[in-house]
């Protein structure tokens, strides 16, 4: 899945290298080989792009709205995790910064999953990145915009199905304070952290809704932060995890490690 060369159908294309473009697909976007009775809820899909009347980019906007795809990524996860994996899958990297999974998060909650994926799929990044043949891949290390946008990128491009949990995206990490490698993330629950640094102002409507949701985490259990945070945008995720003590951090940690 990280290997760099890209792999490009044509019409010239013969059944073997579809095929092999299809396994390829695979193990990019589900990280895995479907099992056989997966593969059925694709059938008609996999059959139109084995013989040439659908391209990648299509076969991909099918994928990505599946059953197959949900159940494995969506279902399980928070809306930034989410949005982490599709951009891993998708783009080929992982999310810049705050205003991109800001916009992103938008287009899921407005739009709903396919509404993600095809903005995805549809974007002048993406078209100029593999256009409609290519399968997507980990991209190359001169396309990144700052030597932190590249290690989040090699973090998530490494990480497997589940390995930093399926709620905190890697930006998140970041910002608790973990440095994570080789599958092991420090520090661990029982260190303490230095303090967040506050986040910046926001639209006083927006401030009233996190100022009830950090007023109300003081006294959440770790099941409910967990269901919160899931379903909470990045800026209030952000204001949650801040206003929590220490020892909720602590808790909080040991839960999704």
């Amino acid at each position: 899945m990280n290997d760099f060369t890209p792999i490009t159908v044509s019409r010239q294309s013969t059944v073997e290298e579809r095929q092999l473009a299809l396994t390829r697909i695979y193990y990019q976007v589900l990280e895995r080989m479907p099992y056989e009775y997966e593969r059925k809820q694709l059938a008609k899909q996999e059959k139109d792009f084995l013989k040439d009347k659908i391209g990648v980019r299509r076969f991909l906007k099918e994928l990505g709205c599946s059953s197959l795809y949900l159940d494995s990524f969506y279902y399980p996860s928070s809306n930034v995790k989410f949005l982490e994996n599709c951009f891993k899958h998708f783009f080929g990297r992982t999310i810049a910064n705050h205003n991109e999974m800001r916009e992103y998060c938008h287009v899921l909650m407005t739009h709903g999953v396919k509404g993600l994926i095809t903005a995805i799929l549809d974007s002048e990044e993406y078209r100029k990145a593999f256009g409609c043949f290519t399968v997507p891949y980990a991209r190359k290390v001169n396309y990144y915009e700052s030597p932190k946008a590249y290690l989040e990128s090699r973090l998530i491009n490494d990480e497997h199905i589940g390995q930093r949990g399926w709620i905190m995206p890697t930006l998140y990490w970041h910002e608790l304070g973990y440095v994570c490698e080789n599958g092991t993330c420090h520090p661990e629950a029982y260190e303490i952290l230095e303090p967040l640094k506050p986040a910046v102002a926001q639209h006083p409507e927006v401030e009233e809704v996190v100022e009830l949701m950090t007023a109300n985490a003081a006294d959440m259990s770790v099941e409910e932060l967990l269901a919160l945070l899931r379903t909470a945008t990045p800026a209030e995720a952000r204001e949650v995890v801040a206003s929590l003590s220490p020892q909720q951090r602590q808790v909080l940690r040991k839960a999704i490690h």
